[in-house]
C-alpha cells in the first residue's frame, strides 16, 4: 500500500515536470511571463534616468534664455552691457573720422582755441597784393586746437567767405602756450574782376569746434587800420597754418 502511494506520487511528479517543460518550450509558461513582466519594470527606471538630464538641461536652458532675453531684467542688463561695449568702442574711435583741420587724426583731448584763450591780430601785407594775415597766439596755460578755418565777418556782412580748399592741412594745428598760427586772407581780385566791393571797418574772427561749422567758442575782434580794409566778392580765407609763409602762399 505504501509502495502504491509512492508510485502515484512519482507519476504525478513526472506529469508536473512534463507540463513545466512543455510550458517553457512554447513561451507561454509562468517563467516566461514572469521574465517578460520584469523587463518593463527594469527598463522604466533606465528610461526615466536617461530622460531626466535632458529635461533638466532643457529647463536650465529655458531659464538661461529668460535671463538673457531682451524682455527680462537680465536681458536688459545684457543689452546694456553690449551697448556699453559699443559705447566704449565708440569712445576709443572718437578721435577718428571727420577730424578737424582735414586730418584723419583728431586730438585725443580737444581744447579749442578761441577769443577767450588767444590774442588775435589782422594786418594787410604788401606781398602778395590784396592779402591780409590773421595771427592767433595762444595766451592760455595749456595747449589749444585750431580747427578748419576762421569764419570772417566784416561789419554786418551777410555772407561767409569760403575757404581755399588747397590749403587744407594734414593735421589739426595745435598751439602750445605762447605759440602762434596763421590764416591768409585774399581780400579782393588783383585784376578787378570781383564785385560788390566795400570797406570793412570792423572784423569778427570766428572759431570752429570739432565738427565743421560748429561753435568753437567766443569770437575775436582784432583791430583794423583806421582807413578800414577793402574787400570784394573774391574774399577767401585759408585753413589755419603753422607758418605765416604757408598762410600767404594762396
Amino acid at each position: 500500500m505504501r509502495a502504491s502511494r509512492l508510485q502515484l506520487l512519482a507519476a504525478a511528479g513526472v506529469a508536473v515536470a512534463s507540463l513545466a517543460l512543455t510550458a517553457c518550450q512554447d513561451g507561454t509558461g509562468t517563467r516566461d511571463e514572469g521574465a517578460s513582466a520584469s523587463q518593463p519594470g527594469a527598463s522604466t527606471p533606465s528610461d526615466a534616468s536617461s530622460q531626466a538630464p535632458e529635461e533638466s538641461a532643457s529647463g536650465s536652458g529655458g531659464n538661461a534664455s529668460t535671463a538673457n532675453g531682451s524682455t527680462g531684467p537680465g536681458g536688459d542688463t545684457a543689452g546694456s552691457g553690449e551697448s556699453g561695449s559699443g559705447s566704449g568702442s565708440k569712445g576709443s574711435s572718437a578721435g577718428k573720422g571727420s577730424a578737424p583741420g582735414g586730418s584723419d587724426d583728431a586730438p585725443a583731448t580737444f581744447n579749442p582755441c578761441n577769443g577767450s584763450n588767444t590774442s588775435v591780430s589782422a594786418a594787410p601785407v604788401s606781398r602778395p597784393v590784396n592779402h591780409m594775415l590773421i595771427t592767433v597766439k595762444n595766451t592760455g596755460s595749456k595747449n589749444c586746437d585750431l580747427t578748419y578755418y576762421p569764419v570772417l565777418r566784416f561789419d554786418e556782412m551777410q555772407w561767409v567767405p569760403q575757404p581755399v580748399e588747397e590749403s587744407k592741412p594734414q593735421a589739426v594745428v595745435t598751439l602750445a602756450p605762447g605759440e602762434s598760427a596763421y590764416a591768409g586772407v585774399l581780400l579782393s581780385a588783383a585784376d578787378g574782376s570781383g564785385s560788390g566791393g566795400a570797406t570793412g571797418k570792423k572784423l569778427a574772427v570766428g572759431f570752429q569746434g570739432r565738427t565743421p561749422n560748429s561753435d568753437g567758442g567766443p569770437a575775436a575782434i582784432p583791430s583794423l587800420p583806421a582807413a578800414g580794409v577793402y574787400y570784394d566778392s573774391s574774399l577767401t580765407v585759408t585753413y589755419w597754418q603753422s607758418s605765416a609763409d604757408d598762410a600767404l602762399t594762396y
